[in-house]
């Protein structure tokens, strides 16, 4: 079985590094910081082959070059990060990489950055997905329009309920606030914010989290939910995403 390691860097960021114990193989999600990848990888006794990044913000890739000079990895990403690093093999939806006998399928999700992308790793029920989707939340929507972004999310929610969801940041509490305001009337959503505080009052994380748990209780997920669109007006699921999004910048 694989092993994933996760750890705090910068300031909100989880690193992942994801490991195969038959091949040797020792994959970096994303790069927020190459040198603690670096300092993780060498307390594990692993040694980095390969990167994935999920899209191009400097608090995902900005580490590709430290941990390349260190290690010769190769780079797989999408395009747009050759923005910040030279790419080995660029990669976009419906591709799939591997590392040692484990593929991960390559899905477009759209709409935080144009290019991002995540990788499912089916026989790990393992979703590495960056900032398309959080503990209750989703990413900002900095370039992409909402029915791409909506497009992307029915993607994630299409994956098997149980896939475990490797988000790339510790915002779930902040999240929490807005969900409940977005959606007060969730048994579920209540319950999962109040496990939510407890774990945060033990500064333990509250990721990756359960697509079915997410399912059920992400307003961004939820956005083709009846009770939903008549409060934020949506006259559809697209309009009704923009709307939350919308919400959530401002709240």
């Amino acid at each position: 079985m694989i092993e994933i390691h996760q750890f705090p860097c910068l300031s909100d960021n989880y690193g992942y590094l994801v490991h195969d114990p038959a091949s040797g193989e020792t994959v970096c999600i994303d790069t927020p910081d190459g040198e603690e990848y670096l300092k993780q990888a060498k307390a594990k006794g692993w040694t980095i082959t390969q990167i994935w990044n999920t899209h191009w913000h400097p608090d995902h890739a900005g580490g590709n070059k430290a941990i390349k000079d260190a290690t010769g990895c190769t780079i797989i990403a999408p395009q747009e990060v050759e923005k910040l690093s030279p790419i080995d093999r660029v990669v976009s939806h419906g591709d799939t990489v591997k590392m040692g006998d484990w593929n991960a399928e390559v899905i477009d999700v759209g709409g935080h950055t144009n290019g991002h992308v995540a990788f499912h790793m089916p026989e790990a029920g393992a979703a590495f997905v960056g900032d398309a989707v959080f503990a209750l939340g989703c990413g900002r929507m900095f370039e992409g329009e909402p029915e791409q972004f909506w497009n992307s999310l029915q993607r994630i929610k299409a994956l098997p309920p149980e896939t475990m969801l490797y988000c790339a940041h510790e915002y779930t509490a902040a999240n929490a606030k807005f969900a409940l305001h977005a959606d007060p009337d969730n048994p579920a959503l209540a319950e999962y914010a109040t496990e939510i505080e407890r774990k945060r009052a033990k500064s333990e994380p509250t990721v990756p989290t359960k697509l079915e748990l997410e399912l059920a209780t992400n307003p961004f997920l939820r956005a083709d939910n009846p009770a939903l669109m008549q409060k934020w007006g949506g006259a559809d699921p697209v309009e009704t995403f923009a709307a939350l999004r919308a919400g959530k910048d401002s709240f």
